[in-house]
């Protein structure tokens, strides 16, 4: 029995959500769905970037992952699969795709082109439901991922998604703001590995702060800022029982950067 998840900014209100379960079923009865959420920002490619990369990794290997934050639904932006070591990720050429991508370990990418795999009418403001879902669908069957369409290899890779990496240094930008105020960055965590234990200036918004790179908040003393790998698994800068992001004023697109000092 196969795993298809759906993450989206459709919202509860409307019956998008069901619609895309709709099609799904309609296609292939044995698989589970599970919601990872549809309350991400409207039209906000990063936060659903980030919210699928965060629960793809802990779902079991040959999951299909649809995502659908598709403020260009409709335009020339390619439908695509994405083929990783762990499963596949299917939606808009975007980048919503890419950073669960990077995690999962990206084989190769096809756009989606078969209209037999399909829904019979493809509406051009719901390619969630008409191509994403029966797409997903098809692959929980064992469709080959060859009859979706040619293997692409120009794939959308937003700011967002990159990372530059120096002597003792890495650079990047915010990705999420949680509600305990902690700054999570896209910088993975393996390229922050070798920083624990150290100091590190923190670079954001023209502001310059040092800290400390440790285990885990509590290791901090009472509203000590500090740098840490959290459980998304991304360096992320918190203040130990207090908002880092509003005593640092910032927000998801900020350029960051962290050295060892």
């Amino acid at each position: 029995m196969k795993i298809i998840t759906l993450t989206s900014d459709f919202g509860l209100k409307d019956s998008y959500p069901a619609q895309m379960k709709a099609a799904i079923l309609g296609i292939s009865l044995d698989v589970i769905i599970v919601d990872v959420t549809h309350m991400v920002d409207k039209f906000n490619v990063r936060e659903g970037a980030f919210a699928l990369a965060s629960a793809a990794p802990y779902f079991p290997d040959g999951s299909i992952h649809v995502a659908v934050v598709d403020p260009l639904v409709g335009t020339q932006r390619r439908p695509i699969i994405v083929e990783t070591k762990r499963g596949f990720l299917v939606g808009p050429d975007n980048g919503v795709l890419m950073l669960a991508a990077e995690k999962q370990g990206l084989l190769r990418a096809r756009e989606i082109t078969s209209r037999k795999l399909m829904l019979a009418h493809v509406s051009g403001t719901f390619h969630g439901r008409d191509v994403f879902a029966p797409a997903a669908a098809h692959l929980a069957n064992g469709v080959n991922p060859e009859e979706f369409g040619p293997v692409i290899t120009d794939l959308a890779t937003p700011q967002f998604t990159r990372v530059t990496r120096g002597h003792e240094v890495v650079s990047g930008e915010v990705l999420n703001v949680d509600s305990f105020g902690n700054i999570i960055t896209n910088i993975p965590g393996k390229d922050f590995a070798g920083f624990r234990g150290s100091m590190v200036q923190v670079e954001i918004l023209d502001q310059k702060e040092h800290m400390r790179v440790l285990g885990t908040y509590g290791e901090a003393r009472l509203n000590e800022l500090l740098a840490l790998v959290g459980s998304h698994g991304y360096a992320e800068i918190a203040l130990n029982q207090g908002n880092a992001a509003e005593r640092l004023q910032a927000k998801p697109g900020n350029k960051i950067t962290l050295a060892k000092t």
